[in-house]
Order: C-alpha cells, then sequence, then structure tokens
C-alpha cells in the first residue's frame, strides 16, 4: 500500500520520478523553490517540514493513477532495498552550532507549520557522509547566517527527544559578520539572543545540559 507515514528527501525524490517531472517543474508542481527540491535529491535522510508534507500528500493523493501505480512499484523496490541495507549503514547525523559572542548566543527562527508558526533553533546542518562535523558546523553557520565563527569545544551528542536525529553539538566563537537570514527558503529570522534569555525563546526541556552550563557561564 503507497501511503507515506513521513515523507523523506528519497521518498518525494521518488514521487518526483513517478510523475517524471524534472527539479523545477516539480517545484513549481508543489509551489516551492527549486531549492528545496534539490536539497531532498542532496540528502536522502532530510525530513521536510510539515507544510511539506502536507504539500507531498496532496501531490500524491491527486497523482494520476498511473503515476501513483509507477510510485507504489518505485516505493517497494526502496523498501526491499532498504531491508538488505548493512548493519553499519550511515545514519542522519546533525551539525549543531553554539555560536558565543561575548554574552549573547546566535539564534535561527525556522519556518514551521506548528501553531505558532515560528521555531527558534540553534544553527544546525546534516552531516554528509565523509564529512567532519567541525566543517559542516562551521560552513552551515555561514551559509544559514552571514557568521564566520570557529569551533572551540565539542559539547557531545545526543538523539535529539523530538525528532530523533543524532546531534553533534559545538561550542563556536564568532570571529566576523552581521547576523543576517541568508537561508530564506528555511529560516525566518536570525537573531543575537542574551544567553540568559534563550530559554524564552526555545523550550528549556528540549535544550541540551551541556548547552544550559555553557548559558549559565556566560550570565
Amino acid at each position: 500500500m503507497d501511503v507515506i507515514e513521513r515523507w523523506s528527501g528519497r521518498y518525494a525524490c521518488l514521487l518526483q520520478s513517478a510523475l517524471r517531472l524534472g527539479n523545477e517543474q516539480f517545484a513549481a508542481h508543489l509551489g516551492i523553490a527549486v531549492r528545496t527540491v534539490a536539497s531532498w535529491h542532496s540528502d536522502a535522510f532530510v525530513v521536510p517540514r510539515r507544510e511539506m508534507q502536507q504539500l507531498l500528500d496532496t501531490a500524491h493523493e491527486q497523482a494520476p493513477p498511473a503515476a501513483r501505480q509507477r510510485f507504489a512499484l518505485l516505493l517497494a523496490k526502496e523498501l526491499a532495498s532498504a531491508d538488505s541495507t548493512p548493519p553499519g549503514a550511515q545514519a542522519l547525523r546533525v551539525a549543531i552550532a553554539v555560536v558565543a559572542r561575548d554574552s549573547d548566543v546566535l539564534l535561527v527562527c525556522r519556518r514551521d507549520n506548528d501553531v505558532a508558526g515560528i521555531t527558534w533553533q540553534f544553527p544546525a546542518g546534516v552531516i554528509k557522509p565523509g564529512n567532519k562535523p567541525e566543517i559542516t558546523t562551521v560552513r552551515e553557520t555561514l551559509d544559514e547566517t552571514g557568521v564566520h565563527c570557529a569551533v572551540r569545544k565539542n559539547l557531545g551528542n545526543r538523539l535529539h527527544p523530538t525528532t530523533g536525529v543524532l546531534c553533534e553539538y559545538f561550542l563556536c566563537e564568532y570571529l566576523a559578520g552581521e547576523a543576517t537570514n541568508t537561508d530564506t527558503a528555511e529560516n525566518i529570522d536570525v537573531m543575537w539572543v542574551p544567553g540568559n534569555a534563550v530559554p524564552r525563546f526555545i523550550p528549556v526541556d528540549t535544550i541540551f545540559p551541556p548547552i544550559l552550563a555553557v548559558l549559565e557561564e556566560q550570565t
């Protein structure tokens, strides 16, 4: 049965293939940016945001019968392939940057479809297989916010309590650059926030304890 409980980048690409659409055509079909479609091709494990999940649900439900049949066949092959994945296969990992500038910390406001319509987080990016998490941390912070930083300390890792994704946390030192929203497809805003005010933006029970310790040291 070709019902998707949660779309991933890979499943979205299978739907695109079943519809026989190029990246630009698929983006126009969904009403999203071409860059978002490209990101699904570059990261099979990425989980699109809730509004994207709904758009993909609609596209699948409204697809012609022949396209739905193609999607079902592609999905069946994908699931069969997943069953044979070796135990040592790479899991999805995300690098998270806690960028400190004096007593302030850098936050990004991501687009989401929750009640408030927004969610504040630390800059983050998927660690591609073979890439060093420290390099991902610095690069993604620059790409998202225009801020240059340097990794100062590894704060550890954990499975995120909300997403279940393996997160690698790094305390970073601000070097240069104005905080600017340079990724408008994913984010709404970028802001320096006093360390002691971070729990007003991010629920304290979801903040990694070593980060809380860093924030306390800044006050």
